[in-house]
C-alpha cells in the first residue's frame, strides 16, 4: 500500500560528501564526460542489462514519495520504483543534482505509472529544465512508447542542475529515471539561433531501415555523444523499403557531434513505385524546429558521384538542393548529416526527399528538434531570500516553492509576483501575498535581500516577534500589511526611511511604545496608516498620549535610581525587623525577671505572714499555768 506525504521533506537526502562521492562515481576516468543516472524511487544503487548500466539510488528531490513502478513502455529501463509528487506537497517539485561540471548535457527523464489501483494510472504534467518548460505530457503518453520520455540537449552554466515538476491537475507527477550525460560543448550546432541560451527538445529521432531500435550504448557509440534513443522505422506511410550492409562506416565520430557507425549501416530507400521518400510528423505551432538529416551511400548500385541526386524540402520550400552523397561524403559508406532549421507555423513538418535524375531517394536517419529559448532566471540572491522567508514562516506544504520563483512563466510560485529587470537580465520579486494563510513564524532579516519589493501583505496569521528594523532598506515599498498578528516590541525607527509607502496597517498586533515620529505625520497626502488595536502604542491621534520622552541614558539613570532606592527601602525594613526583634526579646526577658521577682516576693509575704503569726503565738500568756502561779 503506499502512502500519501501528510508533511514536508526539504531537499538532498545525501550529505554533500556523499553527493562528492556520486560525483567521482559518475566521472569514472578523467577525461570521460560526465554521466549522473538516478533511479528514482530506490533505496539502492542498481545496474540494468546489457550494458551494465549503473544507476544511483534517489537523491536530490524536494519531496514526494516513492513507490512501486509499473512499465508502459519496452524503451525505459527496467527498473522497480520511482518518485511521485502529490499535490499536498505542492504543485512544484524539483531534482536539485549538485556538483555537476559547467558544460553541455544531454538530459533524458523518463516516466511510469505507479502500481497501485487507488491512482491515477496516467498522470500528465510539465516538465521544466533549469528554469525552461520543456515539455508537456500529453493524454495517452503511456501508450506510445517514444513518448514515456523526454529528452533534450541543455546548457548547466553552474555547479548545480534543476529539473521540476509542475502539477497541471491530472494526477501526480511521477519518475522512473533522470540522466544527465555530458556531450560536446558544441554538439548540434545549428547556425545563429544557437546559443547557450538556447535548449534542443528531441521531437523526433528515427533511424531508417532494417536497424533495431537501440540507445547510442547499445549501438556501442562515443559517450561523447550521449546517450540517444534511436527508434526504428522500416518503411515511410507511403513509401520506400529497407536496405542494410555490414560495411564499416567513415566520418561517423567528428567533433563536436558523434554518432554510431550502426546508425549508418541501414537506410530506407525509394523503389521503381515511388522513387520519391516523404516522411511527416505532427508538431506544436509556431515553433522553430530544427531539422538534422542523416545519410550514407550504402547502395551497392551506386559507385560514382551523379548517379543519385535529389533535392530536399522541408514544408514545401527547398532547404538543400542536388543533394549528392558520394560527393559531399568523399564516397561511398561515409557519413554526411545536413541540418536546417525552420519556422512552423502549422501543425505538422513535412520532409520531402526528390530525385532529380531518375535515381531513388534515401535517408538513414533523422532528428528534429524543438528550438526553445531558455528562459531568464530569477535573481540567484533573491531565490535564497524567499527559501529563508519559506522556512522561517513555516509555509505550509502545498505552496511548494520549488525550483525557480517566477520561471517557467506558466508556473510561478503562488503569492510570488515577478517583473523583468532588464539592467540585470534576470527575473525579481516585486510583491508577496501571504495573507490568512495560518502561518506561524516569524519574519526574517533576510526580507530585506528582496530589493524590489513593492508590496508585501502577511495581514491575519499567527506571525510573531519584532519587525525586522531591515524592512526600512525596502526603499520602493508602497504596501506593508502586517495587521493581525502576533508581532511585538517597538516600531522600528527604520521604517520612516519608506517615504514612498501608501498603506501602512499594523493594526491587531502587541506592539508597544511610541509610534515614530515621521510615520504618525504622514498620512496627510492619501497615505493610509492604522495602528490601531496595539494595547502598548502611543503617540499618534486615536492612540493614548505617551509621557516625556526619555534618552535612553535617563531611562537608565532612572532604573538604577529605582533600584538603588529599592535596595534602601529593604535595608530600613531589615533594619526595622531586626529591632523590632531585639525590643520583643527584651520585652520577654523583662516580663520573665518581673515574674520571678513577683514569685520570690509572694513567698516572701507568705514566709512573714508565718513568722508573725507564729511570734504572736508564742508571745501569748498561758492562763492556767498562771493561774496555777498565783494560788500557790
Amino acid at each position: 500500500m503506499v502512502l500519501r506525504s501528510s508533511f514536508c521533506r526539504r531537499l538532498l537526502v545525501y550529505t554533500i560528501l556523499s553527493v562528492n562521492s556520486l560525483w567521482i562515481a559518475a566521472a569514472q576516468n578523467e577525461g570521460e564526460p560526465y554521466a549522473m543516472r538516478i533511479s528514482c524511487g530506490s533505496q539502492d544503487d542498481l545496474t540494468t542489462a546489457p550494458t551494465n548500466t549503473l544507476w544511483h539510488k534517489d537523491f536530490g528531490y524536494t519531496g514526494g514519495n516513492s513507490a512501486n513502478a509499473t512499465i508502459p513502455s519496452y524503451i525505459e529501463p527496467h527498473l522497480k520504483t520511482l518518485r511521485y509528487f502529490p499535490l499536498s506537497d505542492g504543485p512544484e517539485n524539483c531534482y536539485i543534482i549538485d556538483n555537476i561540471p559547467r558544460g553541455h548535457y544531454e538530459v533524458r527523464l523518463f516516466f511510469a505509472l505507479i502500481q497501485d489501483p487507488s491512482f491515477d494510472n496516467e498522470p500528465m504534467f510539465d516538465i521544466s529544465i533549469e528554469g525552461t518548460k520543456i515539455y508537456s505530457l500529453k493524454s495517452g503518453w503511456s501508450n506510445i512508447d517514444e513518448q514515456s520520455f523526454v529528452d533534450a540537449l541543455v546548457f548547466v552554466a553552474n555547479t548545480s542542475f534543476t529539473t521540476c515538476f509542475h502539477s497541471t491537475g491530472h494526477g501526480d507527477p511521477s519518475i522512473l529515471t533522470i540522466e544527465i550525460l555530458q556531450v560536446d560543448d558544441n554538439a548540434y550546432y545549428f547556425g545563429p539561433l544557437w546559443s547557450k541560451g538556447t535548449v534542443l527538445r528531441t521531437a523526433k529521432r528515427l533511424t531508417c531501415g532494417t536497424g533495431k531500435s537501440a540507445f547510442d550504448e547499445d549501438y556501442g557509440g562515443s559517450h561523447l555523444g550521449g546517450d540517444r534513443f534511436w527508434l526504428a522505422i522500416s518503411a515511410f506511410s507511403d513509401s520506400g523499403h529497407s536496405i542494410s550492409t555490414e560495411h564499416n562506416i567513415s566520418q561517423t565520430s567528428i567533433s563536436p557531434n558523434f554518432y554510431p557507425d550502426k546508425l549508418y549501416q541501414s537506410a530506407i530507400v525509394g523503389d521503381d513505385l515511388q522513387p520519391d521518400l516523404s516522411f511527416q510528423m505532427e508538431v506544436d505551432p509556431n515553433r522553430n524546429y530544427s531539422v538534422w538529416l542523416h545519410f550514407c551511400e550504402i547502395d551497392s548500385r551506386i559507385t560514382k558521384e551523379g548517379e543519385r541526386v535529389f533535392d530536399i524540402s522541408i514544408n514545401g520550400n527547398i532547404a538543400f538542393g542536388g543533394v549528392d552523397i558520394t560527393q559531399m561524403a568523399g564516397g561511398s559508406f561515409a557519413a554526411l548529416v545536413l541540418n536546417k532549421t525552420v519556422e512552423v507555423s502549422g501543425r505538422s513538418l513535412t520532409i520531402n526527399l526528390r530525385t532529380t535524375n531518375g535515381s531513388y531517394a534515401i535517408i538513414n536517419a533523422i532528428e528534429v528538434f524543438e528550438v526553445i529559448s531558455a528562459e531568464f532566471r530569477t535573481s540567484p540572491e533573491e531565490v535564497n531570500a524567499l527559501q529563508t522567508l519559506k522556512s522561517s514562516l513555516g509555509l505550509p506544504c502545498r505552496f511548494g516553492w520549488n525550483g525557480d520563483p517566477c520561471v517557467p512563466q506558466e508556473h510561478p510560485w503562488s503569492s510570488v509576483d515577478c517583473q523583468f529587470d532588464s539592467n540585470t537580465g534576470n527575473w525579481v520579486i516585486d510583491g508577496l501575498g501571504l495573507d490568512n494563510q495560518g502561518l506561524k513564524g516569524f519574519l526574517p532579516d533576510d526580507i530585506s535581500k528582496l530589493q524590489h519589493l513593492q508590496s508585501i501583505n502577511f495581514s491575519e496569521n499567527n506571525i510573531y516577534g519584532a519587525i525586522p528594523s531591515s524592512l526600512g532598506n525596502l526603499t520602493g515599498l508602497k504596501i506593508l500589511d502586517l495587521s493581525y498578528n502576533k508581532l511585538n516590541g517597538s516600531i522600528p525607527d527604520s521604517l520612516s526611511q519608506l517615504t514612498l509607502l501608501q498603506i501602512l496597517n499594523l493594526n491587531g498586533n502587541l506592539l508597544s511604545g511610541r509610534v515614530p515620529a515621521s510615520l504618525g505625520g504622514r498620512p496627510l497626502h492619501r497615505a493610509s496608516f492604522n495602528f490601531t488595536g496595539n494595547a502598548g502604542l502611543c503617540g499618534v491621534p486615536g492612540l493614548p498620549s505617551c509621557g516625556p520622552h526619555l534618552s535612553a541614558a535617563a531611562k537608565v539613570g532612572i532604573a538604577f535610581g529605582a533600584l538603588f532606592g529599592f535596595l534602601l527601602m529593604l535595608v530600613f525594613v531589615l533594619i526595622w525587623w531586626k529591632r523590632r526583634e531585639n525590643i520583643l526579646r527584651a520585652q520577654k526577658i523583662a516580663a520573665a525577671r518581673e515574674a520571678l521577682y513577683a514569685k520570690a516576693r509572694t513567698h516572701f509575704m507568705r514566709d512573714v505572714q508565718m513568722a508573725k503569726h507564729h511570734r504572736t503565738h508564742d508571745l501569748a500568756p498561758n492562763h492556767t499555768d498562771s493561774g496555777s502561779n498565783l494560788m500557790s
